[in-house]
Formats: structure tokens, sequence, C-alpha cells
């Protein structure tokens, strides 16, 4: 299994030689960003701000007005926190082509504690008018997505996690597109809508759930902005439930977006699997999800509740 982060390092290396307009900008963080490759290998398209994330961001922006395609790589906990200001205006309001690669994301600082987890940079990241915002689910998805955004003009916020993660994928041989979800698994009882790394969890809960014979649908929203409207009000119509499933506080992420979508376009009994309204509990991500059920058990029983099973 190969870390997301290292995938985007590779991903950028390998463009880099055709596009001498990508630009890489870190915050002290090209080792844990894994970007120190890129650094060694196109010193002159590479910018080491040091920790001043509020800077980085107005620096990228300026680049992206000069022309040049920057991609900033930062802990998602400072990125979207302590840079926001600049994020709205600087990248948002400005309309520079900039992506801001959050890396680090959700709880994956585990034993650090609420200082260090990233699980409300959703919330603010979708609130932002004309900023996008993706999780991918794995190293073939940030392979593609990596890609995309290189073409993609506009202002981007990327969320990924700091460790290896199984693959949801068997390959890269797939388009990626930036606002269209992909139905992983088929299903007509339940449709449980993940992002992220928790797209694996989904699948798992997938599996369990075929055993107790229940038709489970399973998409991978990896754009949680702009949302695949059309996949979650289909999703609605033909199986009637809706579970969501993310790393992110229970309000104003994943759950909330396709919330907003089900209420006005078609209703029907949804359940929001996050993390709740307190500080995450430090330990590492296995430890986390399993404490807040987020988990193909804990999925599985949901899934049964709302079938009155």
């Amino acid at each position: 299994m190969i870390p997301n982060r290292q995938v985007i390092c590779d991903t950028l290396l390998e463009l880099a030689k055709e596009d001498r307009d990508i630009m890489v900008l870190a915050s002290d963080s090209r080792g844990s960003a894994a970007m120190a490759p890129f650094a060694k290998a196109f010193p002159e398209q590479f910018v080491e701000v040091g920790i001043a994330e509020q800077n980085i961001v107005g620096i990228a922006a300026g680049l992206a007005h000069s022309g040049k395609k920057p991609f900033v790589t930062s802990p998602a906990c400072f990125l979207s926190m302590r840079s926001i200001e600049q994020i709205k205006v600087d990248v948002a309001y400005s309309a520079t082509n900039v992506k801001l690669i959050g890396i680090s994301g959700g709880i994956s600082y585990g034993a650090l504690g609420m200082s260090h987890h990233s699980v409300q940079d959703i919330a603010v990241a979708r609130a932002i008018p004309g900023l996008a915002v993706i999780l991918p689910a794995d190293r073939h998805e940030t392979k593609r997505m990596t890609e995309a955004l290189a073409k993609h003009e506009g202002g981007v916020y990327v969320r990924i996690g700091r460790n290896p993660v199984k693959d949801v994928y068997d390959n890269d041989d797939f388009e990626f597109v930036i606002g269209k979800a992909v139905t992983m698994r088929e299903g007509s009882d339940v449709t449980i809508i993940a992002a992220g790394e928790t797209v694996r969890v989904a699948l798992d809960a997938h599996a369990v759930l075929q055993e107790a014979e229940v038709s489970c649908r399973v998409i991978n929203m990896h754009t949680i902005k702009p949302l695949d409207e059309e996949a979650v009000i289909k999703a609605a119509r033909e199986t009637g439930r809706i579970i969501t499933v993310e790393e992110h506080s229970i309000y104003g992420g994943l759950g909330a977006a396709v919330a907003e979508v089900v209420a006005q376009h078609h209703p029907v009994p949804m359940r929001i699997l996050g993390i709740p309204d307190e500080p995450a509990i430090a330990g590492k991500t296995s430890e986390v999800f399993n404490h807040y059920g987020i988990s193909a058990g804990n999925i599985k029983e949901l899934a049964l509740e709302m079938l009155g099973r």
C-alpha cells in the first residue's frame, strides 16, 4: 500500500516534466507531504515558506496570477483553519487557480488530539463560493485526481490522510471527473455514501450486508462540492434509505451536503455517521473509527434498523 501523499508527489513529478508551470509549495511540510523528491528534482518549481500557512496561500495566489499552477501542501488542520481568510479572499474571491492539498487530514494525527485533527475542514471549505472540495479514496483515485487537477482551472481544496489505505479500485484504468460520483456497488435496499478513507469502510459494510441478504448500493462521493446531486436523488428514489459515512464532524460535511439534497428533492430516511459534537478521542485511525462506530459492523446494524429487521 502507498500513502496518497506519495502518489500526489509521484504524479506531479511526471506532470512537471512536461509542464514547467506546475509548482509545489510547502510550509515546512515537504517531509510529511512526501514532497522531498519533487523539491530535489525541480528546485526552481518548489517554494518552501516555512511555518507560515497564511503566507503560503497568498504566495500561491500570486503565482497563479502570474500564470503558474501552484499546488499548496500543508497539514489540513492548519491549512483549513489558520489560512481560511486567505483561502476565501486570495483563492476563491480572487478566482485564482490554486490547488490546496490538506495533508494528514481527518484524524490522521490521531494521538495528537483536537489541535491536530481536522474534522471541520469540509464544512468550512464547502461554504466558500467557487471552491471545489475533493477527498480521494485510494492511491488509484488520487493519481487520476491529481492529473485532473493539473488540467482544472479554479480553486480546489483536497483532503488526504497520512497513512496508506487499502485499495478500493483494482487499477487506475478509469476517468476521474470532478463533481461526478462513482457507484462502486449496485443495490436496491439501502445506499451507503462515503468519501475519502471511509469508502473502504463502506465497501466492507457492503460485504457483511450481502451476507445478511441486504442489497446495498455504495457510492464514492469523492467530490463533496460540487456534489453529484443526480446520484443522490437517484439513490433516494431507488433505494429509499441512505447512510452517509465520513471522517468529519456530523455537522456540515458529507452527510449535511447529502441531506440538503435529499430534503429538497426526495426525502427519505437518513443516518449520518461521523464524529459527534465533541473533541475526537486520541488514538490510531482504526481505534477512533471503531470508537465512533465508523465500521462495517455498525453500518450493518444501522442498515438493518432502517429496514426494520
